[in-house]
């Protein structure tokens, strides 16, 4: 993007903790803007395919190497993994260092780091870009994933108030439009239109009968699209946002009575009209 405010002096070294498409598409966006970035990943083939894609300059097997000498270290593993992931790479930093991370869920993330670590809380903000793919891996990667997609931030009132400044001035370094919300709202909204639609989305992958999935089209393809999404990321974020997933999933199965009863009622006006409002909201999204 031409539009992104100038490079901060202090951000020269980012250290992502798990390449894969997230944590890639981090490194891209960075390394456009001349940071240095260097990654972890468990094994040293993954970390050596992420060096050779452009994601990262450097890759290693220890969060100790990644992590020494950053500005900034980004936890890009599965939501149950974050706080201690955070913990362990605060043992290495330097005071000012900035955390972050990419995590879908954000409530129990900032409860268990703070529970975990008083240091690692301080140097924490949390963040969840709107931004992915049911794909995985570094090699799913793009530059300008991030690009005018919503970054949500989610400080509590316990937040550090110059560590907030340096994420707020991080994240628009990938691209991304800022929004500030606390974690529970962000995890009850996320609710709603990711967690529960990924849900149904797998529903609707597995509703079908055997001798019905030769006949699917491109209507069940788009709906069942995300059910493709890896299910061990998937699960830890339903394990981790459960009260408020199925705080939504209460208001869509009333919502579901409701199109039943249409139906059933035979009112063939009322059923169009209902119809017409989701044709109108859903371009409504698409334009805005």
């Amino acid at each position: 993007m031409d539009d992104l405010p100038p490079k901060p002096e202090w951000l020269n070294r980012v250290a992502i903790i798990g390449v894969g498409l997230l944590g890639g598409s981090v490194g891209h966006a960075l390394r456009r803007r001349g940071v240095q970035v260097v990654g972890y990943s468990r094994r040293e083939s993954t970390a050596q395919t992420a060096v050779r894609s452009g994601a990262i300059d450097e890759g290693h097997t220890t969060i100790g190497e990644a992590c020494r000498g950053a500005d900034v270290v980004v936890i890009c593993s599965p939501v149950d993994k974050i706080a201690t992931l955070a913990a362990q790479a605060c043992e290495v930093l330097d005071d000012q260092t900035l955390i972050t991370d990419v995590g879908s869920t954000k409530a129990l993330i900032v409860d268990e780091i703070e529970s975990k670590s008083t240091r690692a809380f301080r140097q924490f903000v949390a963040a969840h870009p709107i931004a992915g793919s049911e794909k995985t891996g570094v090699e799913n990667a793009m530059p300008d994933l991030f690009d005018g997609k919503c970054v949500i931030l989610t400080p509590n009132e316990r937040t550090d108030a110059k560590m907030l400044v340096r994420a707020k001035q991080f994240w628009r370094q990938t691209g991304g439009s800022l929004v500030l919300m606390s974690p529970a709202e962000h995890d009850e909204r996320l609710a709603a239109v990711s967690h529960v639609p990924h849900l149904i989305s797998s529903l609707l992958a597995t509703f079908p009968d055997d001798p019905s999935l030769p006949l699917v089209g491109s209507g069940w393809r788009d709906m069942t699209r995300v059910a493709a999404g890896d299910p061990e990321m998937w699960t830890a974020i339903c394990n981790h946002n459960r009260p408020a997933i199925l705080s939504q999933l209460d208001r869509f199965i009333e919502e579901l009575k409701l199109v039943k009863t249409r139906l059933s009622d035979e009112n063939v006006e009322v059923m169009y009209r209902w119809l017409e409002r989701a044709k109108d909201r859903k371009q409504s999204t698409e334009s805005g």
